[in-house]
């Protein structure tokens, strides 16, 4: 614990957020992760390593390893697709308008995606790189860190199963489906700003004011059900399995969850915190 705390001086801004909870006997490290990065992004720490290094259990959402392309095609054709309705019915004339040049980007026809329901379209277009130089899953820390601990043949845990993922959002009102498709097109629609970090430059250096007031709370002001659904009530499951953990037999926990988990009053280090456990962010 000493040499993990010497690298940590000057954490403030540098790195991408980690706190570390802890009681008596257990720690829980919690790294906010982000799902979808470039091949060329820096983000490994020599405090993440040794937390990695310490830890006996890796956690993380869902085991995207176990995700198989057959499986996978399954899970949509079950959860998200309309055969009697298509997408560009729901879609406002100018969401319509701007979601065809994203898939001209990407050389993917709208034909493909008309049988969608729009929280599958939605999915596609925030993993997909669509021709853009942004990154994709393959590159993203969750896939890449489960992919290592497998390897090491270190204990690999997850919150919840791909399919508990997929009928999470095929729950959503259809009004919240469409709403979540259409923050998305003006998302990736959006001209680049160059004065401004990029998400996946704000989320290395650790700027959580930028992944908490300018990304969470516009999402629980704008889109209260998509709040409810991607954060809320999952971050209540997720502090519930990782107090039994606290109250087991002792043992080194890394938490790795994606970033906007970590943020505010219903964020992981929070809540955790209103339970009683010592909670400090190290990085």
């Amino acid at each position: 614990m000493a040499l993990l705390l010497s690298l940590l001086p000057g954490w403030a801004g540098a790195a991408p957020a980690m706190w570390l909870v802890r009681d008596a006997d257990t720690e829980i490290y919690l790294f906010g992760t982000m799902h979808v990065l470039s091949p060329a992004a820096a983000w490994r720490t020599p405090a993440y390593e040794a937390a990695y290094e310490r830890a006996q259990t890796v956690w993380f959402e869902a085991d995207l390893t176990t995700a198989d392309p057959p499986a996978l095609t399954d899970l949509v054709a079950r959860y998200g697709v309309d055969p009697e309705r298509s997408l560009s019915t729901k879609l406002a004339n100018h969401e319509l308008r701007a979601l065809k040049p994203l898939l001209e980007r990407g050389r993917v026809p709208l034909a493909r995606i008309e049988h969608m329901r729009p929280w599958a379209a939605a999915l596609m277009l925030s993993t997909r790189s669509l021709g853009q130089a942004g990154g994709t899953v393959e590159d993203g820390a969750d896939l890449a860190v489960t992919r290592q601990a497998k390897q090491a043949a270190k204990t690999v845990r997850a919150f919840e199963t791909v399919e508990d993922q997929i009928r999470m959002f095929a729950g959503l009102s259809e009004p919240g489906e469409v709403q979540y498709l259409a923050d998305v097109i003006r998302e990736r629609s959006a001209p680049v700003r160059r004065r401004e970090p990029s998400l996946e430059q704000a989320w290395i250096a650790g700027d959580m004011t930028r992944l908490g007031p300018g990304l969470v709370e516009g999402m629980r002001q704008a889109s209260p059900e998509f709040y409810d659904m991607l954060l809320r009530r999952r971050n209540l499951a997720w502090a519930e399995t990782l107090e039994r953990e606290m109250a087991a037999p002792g043992g080194v926990h890394l938490v790795n969850v994606g970033a906007l988990h970590m943020v505010g009053d219903d964020g992981l280090p929070t809540l955790l915190a209103a339970r009683g456990y010592e909670v400090r962010r190290i990085q």
